[in-house]
């Protein structure tokens, strides 16, 4: 008789999990599904454990519905992370055949988990708001609520002295796009290491920072909307308390306080390099907007070569802008430079790192790079 190999336990009963087991029995044949946001179609994000594995026996694990994906694309070129620890991520190869996305692992450990990227998990999102809420000058300035009444704070770095400038940056709009609280921990790293650039952006500048808008669609593992079916990137002309209260609290603080310049920061499936997009589809885009975007991308392109400017989205024609996204809605309503910073799910082609890929570390570098070059750029902003 030949011994039956256990069937692996695999779960995702944990926050920011998703996954399907559709049938685990064949280790080298483990058949997944990722499960839909709530309330919508969208998916993508995938995060899960395994347990129960007999380290050095390979094991295969498939997502058969990767090719119904929001973005079926992605998965070509793409390569699922993985860790033992859940703070140790690299990449393990994988292979997209137009239909499911397979890996395959012979693990060190008994458990291993897997995800589409690096995650930001709940207890590191709740360390990081305690960490900004105890940096030195840095206020509580509002608290809004989710949906399903998780914290949303409004942060300032400054005491709304007058005339100084006033910058915005907010992430995870889109929940799946780990990466952007990643880069708003990197934030947080600059604004407590204080190095004398940041001393001197803050003597021209305040700093208003929404680390995560989407707490809810982050804790349930959705990809891209909120717990009412909503992508919050598609609101900002018609946010409600009742459906998109988390985007609906962030204009009410922007109009009540001003925006000199904005960042919304993102993960793109698609496109692996970093880069920006703006707002030149707005009836109101001018030349100076037009300038100020200019300056600002070839200084992030010099200050580090995570950033370049070949490789984006394709860029809107005059008056073309879809204005329910926030980079063009800010943009139009504080006639101020607006911009969606995108990141990669896959490795940076600019400057590979097979082992990593983009990482979570990353991010939180290109946060730094891009406030020194803020920090060069505040007093053109107006």
């Amino acid at each position: 008789m030949h011994a039956t190999a256990p069937i692996v336990d695999i779960r995702a009963d944990f926050d920011t999990g998703n996954i399907q087991v559709l049938d685990a029995s064949d280790p080298t044949d483990i058949r997944l599904a990722i499960r839909p946001d709530t309330r919508s179609g969208h998916f993508q994000w995938f995060h899960f454990r395994a347990k129960g594995l007999q380290p050095q026996q390979r094991y295969t694990f498939v997502l058969d519905n990767a090719g119904q994906s929001s973005y079926p694309n992605a998965w070509a070129g793409y390569d699922t992370v993985a860790s033992y620890d859940q703070f140790n991520w690299f990449r393990v190869p994988s292979e997209y055949d137009g239909q499911a996305l397979r890996f395959s692992i012979a693990p060190e450990h008994s458990e291993i988990s897997f995800a589409y990227f690096e995650p930001y998990r709940e207890a590191r999102h709740l360390q990081l708001l305690a960490r900004a809420q105890a940096l030195p000058g840095m206020q509580l300035l509002a608290q809004g609520s989710s949906l399903e009444g998780r914290e949303i704070p409004l942060f300032r770095m400054g005491d709304g002295t007058a005339g100084k400038r006033k910058l915005w940056l907010i992430a995870q709009q889109h929940p799946g796009e780990h990466m952007a609280e990643w880069f708003m921990e990197g934030v947080v790293d600059a604004l407590e290491q204080s190095k004398p650039w940041m001393q001197a952006l803050l003597q021209q500048a305040e700093l208003y920072l929404v680390l995560n808008v989407n707490p809810d669609g982050a804790f349930h593992g959705h990809l891209r909307t909120n717990a009412a079916g909503r992508d919050l990137n598609r609101a900002w002309q018609d946010a409600t308390r009742e459906e998109t209260p988390e985007v609906h609290f962030v204009l009410e603080q922007m109009d009540r306080y001003g925006v000199d310049l904005f960042v919304d920061v993102h993960g793109d499936e698609e496109i692996p390099h970093v880069f920006t997009a703006a707002c030149e589809g707005n009836p109101g885009y001018s030349p100076r907007i037009a300038g100020l975007e200019s300056a600002f991308c070839q200084a992030l392109c010099e200050q580090t070569a995570d950033f370049q400017q070949t490789h984006g989205y394709n860029r809107d024609l005059p008056g073309q802008a879809n204005m329910r996204l926030a980079c063009n809605a800010i943009g139009q309503r504080f006639d101020c430079l607006s911009l969606t910073l995108e990141m990669p799910f896959k490795d940076h082609l600019d400057a590979p790192d097979p082992r990593t890929g983009w990482s979570g570390a990353r991010s939180r570098q290109l946060a730094q790079d891009l406030l020194q070059v803020v920090a060069q750029m505040v007093p053109q902003l107006r």
